[in-house]
């Protein structure tokens, strides 16, 4: 029992008692162990930890405790109806053109009726038997936001109709119908053209109708060239073909991979990290030998269309168990597949590795488990075979695809990882051309990686930033880690979170010393001991002394909720509803003894509504402080932006400022406003 509080966790007695000052069994259920930690996944693993640390004779315990609610998080199934057939009726699908024409895409069994705005699907006319409708709704999240940085919108209505296709091709399902909901601040009927162009040509290599769209335009929410976008796809699959059994590894097990087409999913978000102090911005030649592609191009490739050639394949009963993970890590996709009896040895130079993977690892200062762990490295889909079976569907999935025997289902493994991949540095060398090669993976061999900028984060209790640094901290990519929070006060939640995160804590009570520079020499040390290179001011209430300043001067750095932070204002969003201003916003800057506007690193600008009231207008500024921060601090960690010996910021290279632009351009935080002079009034 010892050993499970010392690893953090609740142990609950039921089945036990008391004798002679000892606690015995009483039989039946004798001990519960709860973990609480940030997701499933891993409080799972910690209690499992837990209950793994107590013995006592006879004791056995559960190992599927769980499990089920985590497959389910992980499921990809949107809808299954299980009892009856259902006749498919959606909203608003009518195309809306220039001269306000109305296109309908049909395929067998789907048609629109032009007096009214919903969309007709005749299951029974498309040939099944004993169908189960299987649906799935997605979205792109920031790889639209690059696409309107780049102006390029022919490939994003391709992209959304493949990862909703693939997504329910997981079940077996061929698609039937797609719909999409497209909604803008403006309408520009190029963009929305485009669009449309990508997903009815993505809808006829799928096989599927493209029922419709509807577009709402919303002044309110989006600026002038944003959008978002979603998609809404249903499917069918006989009822004794479906792919429930997801998890139906067994040893000797085989994995062929399909290629995948680049980057898709939850991975732009560390590479727009990557980007921000990068030698490359999106209008920037591909690295590699992609002929005249841009950056922008290569990331902006839509995802793969298996359903067509996989089809028959996944109907043929040789497959025990398929998923799309593109959108994923290669270690996620691969455990949504994987059984927690068993294990998977992955060997990377089994399959091609495109050399978008190669920079990537090179400019974001990753390791290998971080590769693994962030972007699917070449692989889009993955399938389990019979070891016997696996040449035999290698050469039918050949037919159409590129892909490869990539690893087998191993005995498992208790400790380290659950899924291995080797010789993955080793394929990103054999991926990358000359050029890159002698500058990246070679010297990686040589050198060891670059050490995150060890970061302090100084707070009172009234800050709202710091949960942001800490997980952006964490991510891959990032320059800079938190390695300590100190708080001028006792109890504040901000030390709690940061104890919860894992991170140490001090409390420095300035009331206990007497006078500023005692108080500041104290934070000093405890500074130095953790070996801290750059502070974080989040709520810190403290005006530090002259002394501190200046030996920490280009290391410390605040977020002021205002564009400007030199200019000083009491009740700065008080002061600016009555202007009539149409912009507000936060700036996070160096700390310095005297003030200089020319001190700004980053500025995030926030719309001032018609119908805001303080307390709307400062929530906003303080959310967008929360997307501030944690920029800034990349910049100032990496070195693409220091503190000159003139007291203003200076970029290590001129095309930074382009890229934080072009990151300006795809967001609502884009504005262009001279420096404020002396005599100004803000």
């Amino acid at each position: 029992l010892l050993q499970a509080k010392e690893l953090g966790l609740q142990v609950f007695h039921a089945g036990t008692t008391l004798k002679d000052g000892r606690v015995v069994t009483s039989g039946g259920r004798v001990l519960s162990i709860t973990a609480v930690k940030e997701d499933l996944m891993t409080a799972l693993g910690e209690a499992n930890r837990g209950v793994a640390a107590i013995r006592f004779k006879g004791a056995t315990y559960r190992r599927d405790i769980g499990h089920r609610g985590i497959r389910l998080l992980k499921q990809s199934l949107g809808f299954i109806y299980k009892e009856r057939c259902v006749e498919a009726v959606t909203s608003d699908v009518l195309f809306y053109q220039p001269k306000g024409s109305i296109v309908s895409r049909t395929r067998s069994g789907s048609h629109s009726e032009l007096r009214g705005f919903a969309g007709f699907f005749d299951l029974k006319a498309s040939g099944y038997d004993d169908p189960i409708l299987v649906s799935q709704t997605k979205g792109l999240g920031p790889k639209l936001q690059i696409a309107q940085a780049c102006k390029r919108h022919d490939t994003i209505g391709q992209d959304l109709v493949a990862l909703c296709v693939n997504d329910i091709l997981a079940q077996g399902a061929e698609p039937l119908f797609f719909l999409t909901y497209f909604s803008c601040g403006k309408l520009d009927v190029k963009v929305t053209e485009a669009i449309k162009e990508g997903i009815a040509e993505a809808c006829r290599n799928a096989g599927c109708a493209f029922l419709g769209r509807e577009i709402a335009e919303v002044t309110s929410m989006y600026s002038s060239g944003e959008y978002d976008l979603a998609g809404f796809v249903v499917g069918a699959v006989e009822r004794g073909q479906m792919l429930l059994g997801l998890q139906r590894a067994d040893e000797e097990d085989v994995f062929i991979g399909l290629a995948s087409s680049g980057i898709h999913g939850r991975a732009f978000t560390i590479i727009r990290k990557i980007l921000l102090v990068s030698s490359l911005h999106y209008s920037s030649p591909a690295p590699g030998s992609c002929g005249d592609k841009t950056l922008g191009d290569v990331l902006l490739t839509p995802a793969k269309l298996y359903s067509p050639s996989l089809l028959p394949v996944l109907r043929s009963g040789h497959v025990k168990s398929f998923a799309f993970i593109a959108e994923e890590g290669l270690l996620e996709g691969i455990s949504r597949i994987l059984p927690e009896h068993v294990s998977a040895v992955l060997d990377a130079l089994n399959w091609k590795m495109p050399e978008i993977f190669c920079w990537l690892y090179k400019e974001g200062n990753l390791s290998e488990k971080e590769m693994a762990q962030t972007f699917n490295c070449g692989i889009g889909a993955v399938l389990v075979v019979q070891k016997e079976l696996a040449q035999h569907v290698l050469r039918d999935v050949q037919r159409h695809e590129e892909a490869w025997l990539i690893g087998k289902v191993v005995a498992p493994c208790h400790t380290g990882s659950h899924i291995k991949v080797e010789n993955l540095l080793e394929a990103l060398q054999l991926s990358s051309p000359q050029h890159l090669l002698n500058n990246t993976v070679v010297e990686s061999q040589q050198q060891p990686r670059k050490n995150k900028v060890k970061v302090a984060v100084l707070v009172s209790g009234t800050g709202t930033n710091l949960a942001a640094l800490i997980n952006y901290a964490k991510e891959p990519g990032s320059c800079a880690q938190v390695v300590l929070v100190i708080s001028s006060k006792s109890g504040v939640e901000e030390l709690r979170n940061a104890a919860r995160a894992g991170i140490p804590t001090r409390v420095i009570d300035h009331k206990l010393y007497g006078s500023r520079s005692e108080f500041d020499s104290t934070i000093d040390r405890v500074l130095e001991e953790f070996a801290v290179e750059l502070i974080c001011l989040s709520g810190f209430m403290r005006i530090l002394s002259s002394p501190f300043l200046r030996k920490w001067k280009g290391k410390i750095l605040n977020a002021s909720p205002s564009l400007f932070p030199p200019i000083k204002a009491r009740n700065t969003h008080q002061q600016s509803l009555p202007t009539g201003f149409k912009v507000t916003g936060c700036a996070v800057h160096f700390v310095l003894e005297e003030s200089c506007p020319k001190a700004v690193i980053h500025q995030e600008p926030v719309s001032v509504k018609a119908d805001d009231t303080e307390e709307m207008l400062s929530e906003r500024v303080k959310e967008a402080e929360c997307r501030a921060f944690p920029i800034a601090l990349q910049l100032v960690a990496s070195g693409a932006v220091q503190l000159g010996a003139d007291g203003k910021t200076c970029w290590k290279q001129e095309r930074q400022s382009l890229c934080l632009q072009e990151e300006k351009n795809d967001c609502t935080s884009s504005l262009v406003m001279p420096e404020p002079q002396e005599n100004d009034v803000v």
